[in-house]
């Protein structure tokens, strides 16, 4: 029986509707949009559901829409009879995964969340930090260009073999982002507040630790692959740091592919609004079945391929 992982979503893939149509006909997922409601204190699906999309942008808001969009992806995708050996998330999609791995419960979860996205607001509003994901180029010259460029820009995704996404000083990245376009390489700047993953969201993380240490975690259910360590967490022990840590160090996410295959997993599923992930997998991983849930069709879909 082959193995099969399911992926998060990360930041920057939330769009007006999503999850709209599994709420709908799922009451399960609908009943994600709800505790998501009750804990954050405001209508959450409404906002994912109906925007406007400057409203959904916001990080405050962006961070647990896509959240309950995923869960509520992963609510359809166990009522449609799909199993999983192990979870993993991109950035935010780790939070998700933790709720379906059972190391938090979902109230915790969201509770975690909630805490996580106003921290970063509000040090994305304090600081002028950018990112720009470079394509086309390996991750040590990536590394060796951000060494040489004056100021802080570091790398803070690692992406695929082809893509790694750089923060820091805006001046700094749009330095970076002039060297690697004469070496005539993309440097495409995201759509995003700040140099989340950076040292720049040091003050995120002294207020998010707060309430991470008031949560209980358990041992996860299933593989758990953690962006910090890019490899599969055993100990559960530390959760409260290791989250506290993860705002500001980089998401090892070709880490945590590369051991998924040596593990043996063939079945990639992303569940959350749109296909970033499985777009990364097939670019880092040959032979491996990756699909997406993000809708009826999009699950339907999945259902054939499995």
């Amino acid at each position: 029986m082959s193995k099969t992982v399911f992926l998060f979503s990360g930041q920057g893939s939330q769009y007006v509707g999503m999850g709209r149509e599994l709420c709908e006909k799922y009451p399960a997922a609908r009943a994600v949009f709800d505790k998501a409601g009750e804990i954050l204190g405001c209508d959450i699906a409404k906002t994912a559901f109906e925007g406007p999309a400057e409203e959904l942008n916001k990080t405050v808001n962006s961070q647990p829409a896509i959240m309950a969009c995923s869960l509520a992806a992963f609510e359809a995708a166990r009522a449609e009879g799909i199993d999983f050996d192990g979870v993993a998330g991109h950035s935010l999609g780790e939070y998700a995964a933790l709720v379906a791995a059972g190391v938090v419960s979902m109230e915790d979860g969201f509770k975690l969340i909630k805490a996580r996205a106003s921290a970063m607001q509000k040090a994305a509003e304090n600081s002028s930090g950018a990112m720009y994901a470079i394509i086309g180029l390996d991750a040590e010259e990536v590394e060796r260009v951000c060494e040489e460029t004056e100021g802080y820009v570091v790398p803070v995704n690692y992406n695929s073999a082809v893509q790694t996404v750089i923060a820091g000083e805006a001046e700094a990245c749009e330095a970076a982002a002039l060297r690697f376009a004469a070496m005539k390489k993309k440097a495409i700047k995201l759509n995003v507040a700040s140099a989340f993953h950076s040292k720049l969201m040091a003050g995120a993380a002294e207020e998010f630790s707060q309430t991470a240490g008031t949560v209980s975690y358990k041992a996860a259910e299933k593989d758990f692959f953690s962006n910090v360590l890019g490899t599969k967490l055993t100990d559960f022990n530390s959760m409260a740091e290791l989250l506290t840590r993860h705002i500001v160090s980089p998401v090892r996410f070709t880490s945590e592919l590369a051991l998924m295959e040596q593990e043996g997993y063939e079945n990639f599923i992303e569940l959350g609004p749109g296909k970033v992930l499985t777009g990364l997998v097939k670019k880092t991983l040959k032979g491996k079945n990756a699909v997406n849930i993000e809708d009826t069709e999009s699950l339907n879909k999945a259902l054939q391929t499995l």
